[in-house]
């Protein structure tokens, strides 16, 4: 059957709406994002001068009193840990939940997955303030490990709920091969399960690794020492420092800092999370 694909006035008045809101969207968001990466190359006098104007040269100054004077560099390094570790913690919890929860009929498993579904719905500020008591009561106050835990328990809700839909998308017969093959369950899981859900594990890697990246009240509330502080928090102090001593250029530079690390991820990854949701909305 042959579809019809005739033009219309009206379908030409729709696509051409839908293209003004996606142009001004884009506007929008490039704007902001290349005036910053414009001003992180200025000199204090030029942006004085005009905001708007093009940098007279590519100052790198700026960027190399960011990552020095105000501790860019250990903010940085901080940031790496606590989201490389992270995501490993939340892989080794959600994956094997993930594959119980869809593969084993078990008393409590339904109402554990409606708890899971729930927590989609709990915003981590409501419960910053328990977390922190508890949290100091244990004496893991300006601990990297501890706050990549949490981060990590955090995101159990959303990561299971798009794995165990992912699993239960693949044939059990591919298991009941690997396990006739002397595979035992983990193998299973990692040399048949994980291949074929990869989609799902790259939906909830790139989101987790950007939730991890850019978040700020918890390691604002649960890191106090200075040398312990991720990039977002940092970059608060960095606005403080420079406000004072009016070196806007390091300020813009800083973060441009934060920008880079997500945009490279995304660049890199962005075909693959697109294959990712299609996949993901065609198994739902």
């Amino acid at each position: 059957m042959v579809k019809n694909n005739k033009i219309t006035p009206k379908s030409i008045f729709t696509g051409a709406i839908l293209r003004v809101i996606l142009v001004s969207f884009l506007f929008m968001v490039l704007v902001p994002l290349l005036w910053t990466i414009m001003q992180s190359f200025k000199t204090s006098q030029e942006f004085f001068a005009d905001p708007w104007a093009l940098p007279g040269a590519l100052n790198m100054k700026n960027y190399i009193s960011a990552w020095n004077k105000a501790n860019m560099s250990g903010y940085f390094f901080n940031s790496v840990y606590v989201t490389l570790a992270s995501t490993v913690f939340l892989m080794l919890f959600s994956v094997p939940c993930s594959y119980c929860l869809a593969r084993f009929k078990f008393f409590g498993g339904e109402l554990i997955m409606l708890a899971m579904t729930l927590g989609l719905f709990i915003q981590p500020t409501y419960i910053l303030v328990p977390l922190f008591l508890l949290v100091a009561k244990l004496n893991l106050l300006n601990n990297l490990t501890a706050l990549s835990l949490i981060y990590a328990i955090i995101q159990l809700p959303f990561s299971i709920f798009i794995l165990t839909g992912f699993i239960k998308g693949v044939s059990r017969e591919y298991e009941e091969a690997a396990e006739i093959d002397g595979c035992t369950r983990l193998q299973t899981i990692r040399h048949v399960v994980l291949p074929m859900i990869k989609p799902g594990v790259l939906t909830v890697l790139i989101f987790n690794f950007m939730g991890f990246w850019n978040e700020y009240a918890m390691a604002f509330t649960l890191l106090t020492m200075d040398e312990k502080k991720t990039l977002p928090v940092g970059l608060q102090n960095l606005m403080e420092v420079q406000r004072f001593s009016t070196d806007w250029g390091a300020l813009f530079a800083g973060m441009v800092i934060v920008i880079i690390p997500t945009v490279i991820v995304y660049a890199f990854l962005n075909k693959k999370l697109t294959e990712a949701v299609n996949v993901g909305g065609l198994k739902g």
